[in-house]
C-alpha cells in the first residue's frame, strides 16, 4: 500500500516495479511496462531512484548468501563419486542392475525439487525470505547427513527425496540477492552468485570422493572408529550436512530479512498471482522459455563432455585418461569463474543483459563445433593443432557460462511486482530441476547412439546441440525490451 494517497513522484514504495532504472516523474502505464524492475530494499519513505542506484552493494550480506548457495550443489553432487558402489553394497545388487538404481537415486533429488520449487517460492513471498531459507537449509542438512547411514535401498531413496524436498534454498537465495542489489550492482552480485554455484559443483564431488570409505582409505586416522567401518559412506554425508547446518545457523544469526514488514502485510492482504496468471503476464513466458533453453544446453553439455573426453578418438572422442579428464574439467571450471567474476560485470554494464546474452548464444554453436573439430585433428594425429584447438576452445568457450547469469537478471527484470519474485524464481527453478533430472540421460544416450553407429562419424550429439543452440538464437528475437537490462545514463534520466 502507498504511504499516502498522493505520494511524491520521486518516492519508491512497495508497488514500485523491481530492478528499474527509471527516471523520476510521472510515466505512462505503457512506459512502466517497458521498464525493468527495481528491487529497493526500502520502505515507502526511501530515497529516490537515483539515490537508490548509488547504494553500495552490501558485500557482507552477499558473501553470506553466496555461502548458503553452495549447499544445494554440494548436496546434489557429493554422492556421485561413491553412489554406484554404495548402491551395489547396500542393495546387494548385480553389477548390471547398479546403473538403473543409481540413476534413479540421482534423479529423485531433482524430481522432488522440481515439484516443490514453486511452493517454496510462494512461501518465501508470504512468510518472508529468511525463515524459509533457515528452514530449508536445516532440512537439507539433516537429510543429506542421514543418507550415508542408509542400510537399505529404500532408505537411500527416502533420504534423497527428503534432500530434494528441502532444496528450496536456491529460490530464496536468488530472491534475496536480487533484493540486496540495484541496477548498478546486480551484475556484480550475481557474478558472485554464479561463482559460488560453480564452487559448490566442484566441492561436492571432491568431498564425496576424498572422504568416502575413510576407515579403508585412511586407516591411521579412521581405522579404529567403528562408526566409519559400519557406515563407510557416512563421513562425506556428515561433512555435507555440517556445511548445511552451518549455513542455517549463519542465516539465522546474520542474514537480514529482505521482505520488509509492509510488503509482507501487503502480500498477505492481497491474493497471490496464480502461476498461470504470472506466465500470462507480458514478457514472462518468453523469458522463462529462454531460461529453460539455456539450462537445457548447459545440462546436456555437462553430461556429454566427460563421456566425450573418455571415448577413444576413433569413435569420436579424445581418449583422455582420468587425470587428463580431471585437468580439462578443472580448466573449464577456472575459465568459467574468470569469465563470470572478471568479464561479466563490465560486459553487462557495457552491452546490457540482452546484448551479452545474445553474444553468448551466438558463441554457443561455435563452442560446440570446436569439439568435433578437435577430434578430427586428433584422428589425423595432428597433435599440436589438436592441443591448441582443444585448450583454446575449452578456455574461450567457457565464456558462454555468462549466459547463466544473464538469464537470471532477465528473470529479475521481467517480474511483474516485488510480491511475485519468489514465485517467478520458483517456476524457473522447477523447470531447471526437471531438465536436470532428464537431460543428462537423454543426451548421454544420443552420444552413445552416435558413437555406436558412427552416425555422422560419431558427431551426432554435437549436431543436435548445435541445432538447439541455433534454435536459441531464434528464440532471442522474443526477449522483451523490459529484460534487456540496459542502464540509463544520468543525462538520459534527466531528459
Amino acid at each position: 500500500m502507498p504511504s499516502s494517497a498522493n505520494p511524491p513522484e520521486s518516492v519508491l514504495d512497495e508497488i514500485t516495479p523491481l530492478l528499474a532504472a527509471s527516471g523520476a516523474g510521472p510515466t505512462s502505464q505503457a512506459n512502466e511496462e517497458s521498464q525493468p524492475l527495481l528491487h529497493p530494499n526500502r520502505n515507502s519513505n526511501g530515497p529516490t531512484n537515483a539515490e537508490d542506484e548509488d547504494v553500495p552493494l552490501p558485500k557482507a550480506q552477499i558473501a553470506l548468501l553466496c555461502y548458503t548457495r553452495i549447499v544445494e550443489p554440494i548436496a546434489f553432487f557429493s554422492i556421485f563419486p561413491f553412489l554406484n558402489e554404495m548402491v551395489q553394497v547396500t542393495g546387494g545388487l548385480e553389477e548390471a542392475d547398479v546403473g538403473f538404481y543409481a540413476g534413479l537415486i540421482e534423479s529423485l533429488f531433482s524430481l522432488t525439487q522440481m515439484l516443490l520449487m514453486i511452493p517454496w517460492g510462494r512461501a518465501a513471498d508470504y512468510y518472508g525470505r529468511k525463515p524459509i531459507l533457515v528452514f530449508s537449509l536445516s532440512g537439507v542438512a539433516v537429510a543429506t547427513a542421514l543418507f550415508g547411514f542408509s542400510t537399505e535401498l529404500w532408505h537411500m531413496i527416502l533420504f534423497r527425496c527428503l534432500g530434494g524436498i528441502f532444496a528450496g534454498t536456491i529460490v530464496t537465495v536468488r530472491t534475496m540477492i536480487s533484493e540486496n542489489s540495484t541496477p548498478k550492482t546486480q551484475a556484480r552480485a550475481f557474478s558472485w552468485f554464479a561463482f559460488s554455484s560453480n564452487l559448490g559443483i566442484f566441492l561436492g564431488p571432491f568431498i564425496g570422493g576424498i572422504l568416502s570409505n575413510p576407515a579403508k582409505e585412511y586407516p591411521r586416522v579412521f581405522g579404529n572408529i567403528q562408526l566409519f567401518k559400519d557406515f563407510p559412506y557416512a563421513l562425506p554425508t556428515l561433512v555435507t550436512g555440517a556445511i548445511g547446518a552451518s549455513a542455517a545457523v549463519i542465516s539465522a544469526l546474520f542474514i537480514k530479512e529482505t521482505l520488509t514488514p509492509d510488503r509482507r502485510l501487503s502480500n498477505k492482504a492481497s491474493p497471490p498471482m496464480s502461476t498461470y496468471s504470472l506466465l500470462k503476464h507480458p514478457g514472462v513466458a518468453p523469458v522463462i522459455y529462454i531460461y529453460g533453453h539455456v539450462m537445457l544446453l548447459a545440462f546436456a553439455y555437462t553430461a556429454v563432455f566427460p563421456i566425450f573426453q573418455f571415448t577413444s578418438p576413433a569413435l569420436g572422442g579424445f581418449g583422455f585418461t582420468n587425470f587428463q579428464i580431471s585437468l580439462f574439467i578443472a580448466l573449464a571450471g577456472i575459465s568459467q569463474s574468470l569469465w563470470t567474476l572478471i568479464g561479466f560485470p563490465p560486459l553487462q554494464h557495457r552491452f546490457g543483459t540482452g546484448g551479452l546474452l545474445r553474444a553468448c548464444v551466438m558463441a554457443w554453436p561455435i563452442m560446440f563445433s570446436f569439439l568435433p573439430l578437435s577430434n578430427s585433428l586428433l584422428r589425423k594425429h595432428w597433435m599440436v593443432p589438436f592441443w591448441i584447438t582443444a585448450v583454446t576452445g575449452n578456455m574461450v568457450g567457457s565464456g558462454v557460462s555468462m549466459a547463466f547469469t544473464c538469464v537470471q537478471l532477465a528473470l529479475n527484470d521481467i517480474a511483474p511486482s516485488h510480491s511475485t519474485l519468489g514465485t517467478l524464481n520458483g517456476i524457473a527453478l522447477a523447470l531447471s530441476a526437471g531438465l536436470r533430472a532428464f537431460a543428462p540421460a537423454t543426451f548421454a544416450s544420443i552420444f552413445a547412439a552416435g558413437v555406436k553407429t558412427q552416425i555422422l562419424s560419431g558427431y551426432l550429439v554435437w549436431v543436435v546441440l548445435i541445432a538447439l543452440a541455433l534454435g536459441l538464437m531464434v528464440a532471442m528475437r522474443w526477449l522483451p525490451a523490459k529484460a534487456e537490462g540496459r542502464l540509463k545514463t544520468v543525462d538520459e534520466n534527466n531528459d
